[in-house]
C-alpha cells in the first residue's frame, strides 16, 4: 500500500486564505481531485479550458460565495403573490412587456456562464460553486418575472430582433474575462439600475418586491464580474486594451440595430407615470431620462474603478447598447 502512493502528490490546500492553497496553473493530472487532498500517480488526465488562475479567478470569490449561500431565496415564500390590487389594463400590460424583456435578458444572463462552467478546473471551485450559484439566481429570476407577467392570465410581451442581436453577442462571446466584464460589469450593471428603477416606480406590490430582491442577486454577480476584471488588470494591465476592442467590436455589430425596443421604453415610460394623462406621461419621460443618465454614469464609474482614464470611461460607457444587457 505504501508503494503505490509512493510518487502520489498534494493538490493545492483546502483554504484559499492560506498562501499557496491556490497555484497558478493546475495541471490536467490533478483532474477532479479536491482541492488539499493527495492524489495517486498516474490518474487521467482532464481537459479544462479554463486552467489557470489569471483565467477565472477574483479575491472576492470566496466571500461572494457565502454571501450568495446565505442569501438565496425561495420564490414561493419571499414574494406575497396575492394580487390585491387591479391596475388599469394599459399600466398591466407594459408591466407585462417589461417582465417579457427582463425574462430574455436573464436566460442570456444564465445561459453566459453555463457555457463557462464545465470549462474551469475544479481547483479553483469556489469560481465554479459561485457561477452555479449565479446560474440558479437567474434561473430564479426567470421564474418570479413569468410568474408576474402571467398572474392576471396575460399572454408575454413582444420579442424584437434588436433585443436579441444585443444578446447574441454576449452569448457568441468566447473569452471568458470579456464576457464576464460584457454581461455583468456593464450589461448586469446597467440592470441593477432598471431594477431599482422598478422597484421605486412599481405600480403594484408584487413588482416591487420582485425588483427589490433580483436586484439584491444582481448585484453580486456585478461584484464577481468586477472582482475578476480588477484580478486579471492588476496580473496583466494590457487587459484594458482587450476591453476597448471588445465594446468598439460589439457597438459595431449592433450599429444596424435601433437598440431597445419603443414598445419597452414606452412601458417604462407608463410604469413610471403611473397613469395616461398628459403631465403624468411627461413626469413618467423624464424618470426614464433620469434612468438613463443613472446607467450611463454608473457604467463611467465602474470603468474608472478599473483604470479607464475619465475620457476614456465616458466614450466607452456612451458604446455600451442601448438594449441595457
Amino acid at each position: 500500500t505504501s508503494a503505490r502512493w509512493r510518487d502520489a502528490h498534494k493538490v493545492g490546500g483546502s483554504d484559499p486564505s492560506v498562501k499557496g492553497s491556490i497555484v497558478d496553473q493546475p495541471p490536467a493530472s490533478w483532474g477532479l481531485a479536491a482541492r488539499g487532498s493527495t492524489v495517486e500517480a498516474g490518474v487521467p488526465e482532464f481537459y479544462f479550458g479554463l486552467s489557470s488562475k489569471q483565467s477565472v479567478w477574483a479575491d472576492n470569490v470566496p466571500r461572494l460565495y457565502a454571501q450568495a449561500l446565505a442569501c438565496q431565496w425561495d420564490p414561493s415564500t419571499a414574494i406575497d403573490w396575492n394580487p390585491s390590487f387591479k391596475l388599469q389594463s394599459e399600466i398591466e400590460a407594459a408591466v407585462v412587456q417589461v417582465m417579457t424583456y427582463l425574462i430574455e435578458n436573464e436566460t442570456a444572463a444564465l445561459l453566459v456562464p453555463a457555457k463557462f462552467l464545465a470549462q474551469i478546473h475544479p481547483h479553483f471551485r469556489e469560481v465554479m460553486q459561485l457561477l452555479a450559484v449565479q446560474m440558479a439566481d437567474e434561473a430564479r429570476h426567470i421564474e418570479v418575472f413569468t410568474r408576474r407577467a402571467t398572474l392576471f392570465g396575460k399572454e408575454l410581451g413582444l420579442s424584437t430582433v434588436s433585443g436579441q442581436a444585443s444578446l447574441q453577442t454576449l452569448f457568441e462571446e468566447s473569452d471568458f474575462t470579456l464576457a464576464s466584464f460584457l454581461l455583468s460589469v456593464l450589461g448586469e450593471g446597467t440592470f441593477l439600475n432598471l431594477l431599482w428603477f422598478l422597484h421605486a416606480n412599481a405600480p403594484d406590490p408584487i413588482t416591487r418586491q420582485i425588483a427589490r430582491l433580483t436586484a439584491l442577486d444582481e448585484a453580486r454577480h456585478v461584484a464577481f464580474g468586477m472582482g475578476h476584471v480588477l484580478f486579471q488588470i492588476s496580473v496583466d494591465p494590457a487587459i484594458r486594451e482587450r476591453i476597448s476592442a471588445a465594446i468598439y467590436r460589439r457597438y459595431d455589430v449592433l450599429s444596424s440595430y435601433s437598440g431597445l425596443n419603443e414598445e419597452v421604453f414606452d412601458s417604462l415610460v407608463l410604469i413610471a407615470a403611473g397613469d395616461w394623462n398628459p403631465d403624468a406621461i411627461a413626469n413618467g419621460f423624464a424618470k426614464v431620462q433620469k434612468l438613463n443618465a443613472e446607467m450611463n454614469a454608473g457604467r463611467i464609474g465602474r470603468l474608472l474603478r478599473l483604470g479607464f482614464s475619465p475620457k476614456d470611461a465616458d466614450i466607452l460607457a456612451s458604446l455600451h447598447t442601448r438594449n441595457f444587457m
